[in-house]
């Protein structure tokens, strides 16, 4: 929808003059070429130059989608970094609340929101993706969203599909780049947001807030510029998990204490359960300070550094619905409801959390841009936990002591975090107007996972760390090598031909977990592979405004540190390590139709995925044990194929409205699979988890004059399952996965040449659905902007 995928934008190699104004100016995201000018209809390979850089290799042999800062502003109710992705093609991020920042997963067309590490998100080229582990669960790991946020976005890139040498495995859904704002001259902006949402949800009715402010400068005094961002959030979220009993798991009598409040209703699998109560509801806080240095040394050399600082304070409390016969609240002891008596409420049906972190991301480049017959770049960064903790009541310390202290545990992430280095370069033998343009480089990214999970006997709130209840961690190392050839080879047609190779290492694996019986204390042995990924696409000009595509490309997704070592069980538990995982190994092509309509693009994409060894968590029988064993395993085969349909017009119908709007299909299937999550064989043919077989987007954008604009979005995305053998048949409840339809509206107005206003609305139609969790009902937002 915000688009230009590959057509046509070999003219702008041609222009470096003109681009930079089409890069910038285009409306929506056809800054690749402008659909009024026909020079820029040629050979479907997307040629980035120009304008505020990114991060991206010089040709992109596949899909590419872009919306740039001023869209956002008048579309898109944006109040985190990936709200910027909400109407993308294919793409959905699991965002449940405002500074979500632990579940915030990134979907694409193969991959479900449980698979953060099968996609890749960077700022200015800077790495957020947190390839230290895959997914949620005990330990999560989401992109570092919050180390963008949208006031700083000049526009969002997002490529589609491992198609691109440039990047490793992990591209194999898609890659987003944050283009993120870099002053021609001094400016200066600030900004003050409030959301409210009213919820409804079994037994709680009550109204949540937000509110944000942001400040922001900066200034290009010759040769220097630079950029600062800040931006605080305090934010109180909806409830997240409930506490439940199964009705089958009570036993008719009179034990227990009588309660009222228990609200029947049937669980993912259909059967009846009460919800007892919320279990999880977040008051967070939030703050960012990003700086930009920039200098240029002359000859199209520049040097660049980014130092971002991430805040984040939450608390996470419970709320039981249970009231005994005097109307107090219970949340321990056995109860009993509609003559049923249930197991004894424990710290673990209704936990208390507090989180503090801070993180801090460095990034160091030096880069030409000449668009002469050689450029390079060198590139680095660091992300680094520098706190991390999480402080909990133990499951024996139940409310209302445990808010006052009591027994409870602390895990320390700190020192864990990433690093990578990138050296790259553009050759253009012939100049920037010659059949060759050559991309290689040489790549180095290093992971380091610790987490430390203490015992406290005493106060969880503010003791120190007691004896170890879990102690995971471990190094992983990716070395690559990679080239790119985009070759104009015959006149209408145009190839890129590339492979990556890459050696990966995972050393230094620990698991310790001493009140496992027997007890864990192992070191896990080093591991080395290496494998080498070839990339392929073609063009051709099938007439003047059509171009058809075709591209194919192999994707080595491999193990995180967290699959390999990061159990995290802490008794008698049958989850154990798996040191010898398989790395993923996807096959994927596209064959694609696009259409310039003048002042439109259609794009008509049919794609298709082959992974071997998917990692996901599942049970095997273990022969030697005598039991069945839960653990990060490899599936051996799912099979995804689908087609993707993407339109974007700007002035249609009349001038200032904008109409985008995309339909996927995707038929994801498991056709091979030793393990099995009940009985053997029952994942065999069922739907890939978390992979909606229908989904769509839709935005119109209209700008009555130049003070007023509104926009109407809706997104819809079908029937899905959670579970590999898709046993969770009801969508609808707390762990389902529900189908969803949800309409956003927005209205903007400039008050004067500094000063405007928006208010919007998302999910307007106050859709109630679920991820495993409540996504958030209809919500009310009202933004002040000044611009100097």
């Amino acid at each position: 929808m915000f688009r230009r995928s590959l057509p046509r934008a070999c003219a702008l190699a041609l222009s470096p003059v003109v681009a930079p104004a089409l890069l910038l100016a285009t409306p929506l995201a056809a800054w690749a070429d402008h659909p009024g000018d026909s020079q820029a209809r040629s050979l479907g390979v997307v040629t980035v130059i120009g304008g505020q850089p990114t991060s991206l290799p010089t040709q992109i042999p596949t899909t590419l989608e872009v919306i740039t800062r001023e869209q956002i502003e008048q579309s898109i109710n944006a109040t985190d970094s990936e709200d910027a992705l909400k109407y993308f093609p294919s793409l959905l991020v699991r965002k449940r609340y405002i500074g979500d920042y632990n579940h915030a997963i990134l979907s694409s067309r193969a991959s479900g929101t449980g698979n953060s590490a099968r996609s890749a998100v960077y700022a200015d080229g800077i790495l957020l993706s947190n390839y230290l582990g895959n997914g949620v669960g005990g330990l999560s790991f989401p992109p570092r969203w919050g180390l963008v946020t949208p006031e700083e976005i000049e526009r969002v890139d997002v490529m589609y599909g491992p198609f691109s040498a440039a990047y490793p495995g992990n591209s194999v859904g898609a890659v987003v780049d944050y283009v993120t704002r870099m002053p021609r001259k001094f400016e200066a902006h600030g900004k003050v947001g409030y959301v409210s949402q009213p919820f409804a949800l079994y037994n709680t009715n009550a109204t949540y807030r937000a509110w944000q402010t942001s400040a922001s400068a900066g200034n290009k005094a010759g040769d220097l510029s630079w950029f600062i961002n800040f931006n605080h959030t305090e934010s109180h979220g909806q409830p997240l998990t409930f506490a439940t009993r199964l009705v089958s798991a009570g036993t008719v009598g009179s034990a227990g204490t009588p309660v009222t409040g228990a609200v029947l209703e049937r669980n993912n699998a259909n059967a009846p359960w009460y919800v007892l109560g919320t279990g999880t509801e977040y008051e967070t806080r939030q703050d960012h300070v990003k700086a930009k240095l920039a200098y240029d040394l002359g000859s199209g050399l520049r040097a660049a550094y980014t130092l971002g600082v991430w805040q984040n304070t939450s608390t996470g409390r419970p709320v039981s619905y249970l009231r005994n016969a005097a109307g107090q609240a219970v949340y321990s002891g056995a109860v009993n409801i509609d003559g049923r008596s249930f197991s004894p409420l424990t710290g673990g049906d209704f936990a208390l959390t507090d989180e503090r972190l801070t993180h801090v991301m460095h990034g160091l480049s030096l880069k030409t841009h000449t668009q002469g017959v050689f450029d390079w770049e060198v590139a680095a960064s660091l992300y680094d936990y520098s706190r991390d903790q999480k402080r909990q009541n133990s499951a024996a310390n139940t409310l209302p002591g445990a808010a006052s202290g009591g027994a409870g545990t602390i895990a320390d992430g700190g020192g864990t975090g990433w690093r990578t280095l990138a050296l790259k370069g553009t050759w253009r033998p012939a100049g920037v107007a010659g059949p060759h343009i050559i991309d290689f480089g040489v790549q180095d990214d290093a992971f380091a996972l610790r987490y430390l999970t203490s015992t406290i006997t005493g106060d969880w709130t503010r003791d120190g760390a007691g004896a170890v209840a879990s102690n995971v961690g471990g190094r992983t190392r990716l070395q690559s090598f990679y080239v790119q050839d985009a070759w104009a080879f015959a006149p209408g047609w145009k190839t890129v031909l590339g492979a990556r190779a890459e050696a990966w290492s995972a050393i230094n694996g620990y698991t310790q977990i001493p009140a496992a019986t027997p007890a864990v204390n192992t070191q896990w042995p080093s591991r080395r592979e290496a494998f080498v990924s070839p990339k392929a696409a073609l063009s051709w000009q099938f007439q003047s405004d059509t171009v058809l595509k075709a591209s194919l490309g192999r994707a080595i997704r491999f193990p995180t540190v967290g699959e390999l070592y990061g159990a995290t069980s802490t008794a008698n538990s049958q989850y154990i390590n798996d040191p010898l995982l398989r790395p993923e190994r996807s096959w994927t092509g596209e064959l694609s139709a696009e259409k310039d309509l003048a002042n439109a693009l259609l794009r008509v994409t049919l794609f298709a995925e082959d992974t071997r060894d998917s990692l996901y968590s599942q049970t095997t029988f273990d022969p030697l044990a005598n039991r069945n064993v839960s653990r990060v395993q490899n599936v051996g085969r799912i099979s995804t194929k689908g087609v993707e349909v993407a339109y974007s017009g700007v002035d249609v119908f009349r001038k200032g409205l904008d109409v985008n709007a995309s339909v996927t299909y995707a038929d994801s299937v498991i056709k091979e699979n030793a393990g099995f999550v009940s009985v053997r064989g029952d994942t065999i043919g069922k739907q890939q988890p978390n992979i909606a077989k229908w989904r769509a987007t839709a935005l119109v954008a209209y700008r009555w004059n130049d003070r007023w604009s509104t926009s109407v979005g809706a997104r819809y995305s079908g029937r899905q399952y959670r579970t590999l053998d898709n046993s969770d048949v009801n969508g609808y409840t707390y762990q389902g996965v529900s189908k969803f339809f949800t309409v956003d509206a927005r209205v903007r107005v400039k008050l004067n040449e500094q000063l405007s206003a928006a208010f919007g609305i998302d999910n307007l139609n106050n859709d109630k659905f679920w991820n495993f969790h409540p996504y958030p009902q209809r919500s009310y937002s009202a933004e002040l902007k000044y611009d100097l």
